[in-house]
C-alpha cells in the first residue's frame, strides 16, 4: 500500500495481490460475525426435526467447516489455523439468528472467516428446509465486532 494506492489487494499497476503480513505481529484476534435466515415460525418450530435431520445441528457444524474453508473461498484471504469457532443458532419472531465467534492467533484477522461461518450456516439451513420452505431468505451477513492486531477494536453499533 502507498500513498497513491490506499488499497492493499491491488499493487501501484492495479494488479490484485495477496497482502504480505510477514512482518506483522502474532496477536489474537477474535471476530463476530451474523446473518438472519428470514423463515416462517411453522417452519422454525420444526428445525430439529427435518427430514433430512437436525437443522440446528448441520448447519452449527457447516458453519464451523465455513470458517475453516474461508482462506480457500476466498481469492486473496490468507489462510489461517484457527484456534476456536463458535457458531450459534437462535430462533427468533423473523427466523432465525446466526451468529458465529472466530478465534485465531496469527497475522491477520479472522473477520472473512467468522463471516464465512455464517453464510455456510444460512446455506446448510437453507438447505434444511428448502423442502418445506423454498422461499426462506438469508439476509443481513455482516461483522459484528473484531479485536487484535493494528487496527485494533471494532463494535457495530446497537
Amino acid at each position: 500500500m502507498s500513498p497513491s494506492n490506499p488499497f492493499s489487494h491491488l499493487d501501484d499497476s492495479g494488479q490484485a495481490r495477496m497482502v504480505d503480513v510477514s512482518e506483522k505481529p502474532v496477536t489474537r484476534r477474535v471476530a463476530e460475525a451474523s446473518c438472519q435466515v428470514r423463515m416462517s415460525p411453522e417452519t422454525v418450530s420444526k428445525l430439529g426435526e427435518m427430514p433430512k435431520g437436525d437443522a440446528y445441528t448441520v448447519a452449527r457444524l457447516a458453519g464451523i467447516q465455513g470458517a475453516k474453508k474461508a482462506g480457500e473461498l476466498v481469492p486473496l484471504a490468507h489462510p489461517l489455523g484457527l484456534d476456536q469457532v463458535e457458531v450459534e443458532i437462535v430462533p427468533n419472531d423473523r427466523g432465525v439468528s446466526i451468529r458465529a465467534r472466530v478465534i485465531v492467533t496469527a497475522r491477520t484477522g479472522a473477520e472473512l472467516e467468522a463471516m464465512a461461518s455464517c453464510s455456510v450456516a444460512a446455506l446448510a439451513l437453507y438447505d434444511m428446509v428448502k423442502a418445506v420452505e423454498r422461499d426462506a431468505v438469508i439476509t443481513d451477513l455482516r461483522l459484528d465486532a473484531k479485536s487484535g492486531g493494528r487496527s485494533g477494536e471494532f463494535r457495530r453499533p446497537g
